[in-house]
């Protein structure tokens, strides 16, 4: 086994031992790492859709009301900032403000310094909501982090970042 003597192997460590068998050329470190990843990401996408279930909204929908909240007051954007910050095609974001604006958690209005724009802003009721759905979140989020000590937590922060900046991703 690839894991280190005093951890438990893992599913990538099968992964990465399966791989040795039979390519014992490669050079497996960086699939240790991605493997990780990508397995902590769909393990906390999970969690965190069921989470934001308990609130009625989907992870995208909460992506979009959380957008405007944290746009601050008067929670306003424009469908075409949203669609931008959210990284989704304009038909992508129309369906989730369709569905938003159907539940009342905001509304669509013409924006008035241009006459063919509109603005999306939060209702009460949408400010209400993603302020309990992201105190959801941040729970689940520290539940799972609370397997390290925060100078662990921190440590991987900093790496994570630099990871990130590695690709290019850091200034999005």
């Amino acid at each position: 086994m690839n894991a280190r003597p005093d951890r438990r192997p893992d599913a990538v460590d099968a992964i990465i031992d399966q791989w040795a068998a039979v390519r014992p050329d490669l050079d497996t470190a960086a699939m240790e790492v991605f493997g990780r990843i990508t397995r902590l990401a769909r393990a906390m996408g999970d969690r965190m859709e069921k989470g934001y279930a308990r609130h009625g909204i989907s992870r995208g929908e909460f992506d979009v009301l959380a957008t405007l909240r944290r746009s601050g007051t008067p929670y306003t954007l424009s469908p075409r900032q949203l669609s931008a910050t959210l990284m989704l095609t304009t038909g992508g974001m129309t369906g989730r403000l369709d569905k938003l604006e159907r539940a009342g958690l905001l509304r669509r209005s013409p924006d008035p310094h241009d006459r063919r724009g509109l603005q999306v802003t939060l209702t009460e009721q949408g400010l209400n909501l993603v302020d309990h759905a992201v105190g959801t979140g941040l729970a689940l989020q520290t539940e799972a982090l609370s397997a390290l000590n925060a100078e662990q937590a921190g440590q991987l922060a900093d790496l994570l970042r630099e990871l990130l900046e590695g690709t290019g991703e850091s200034a999005r």
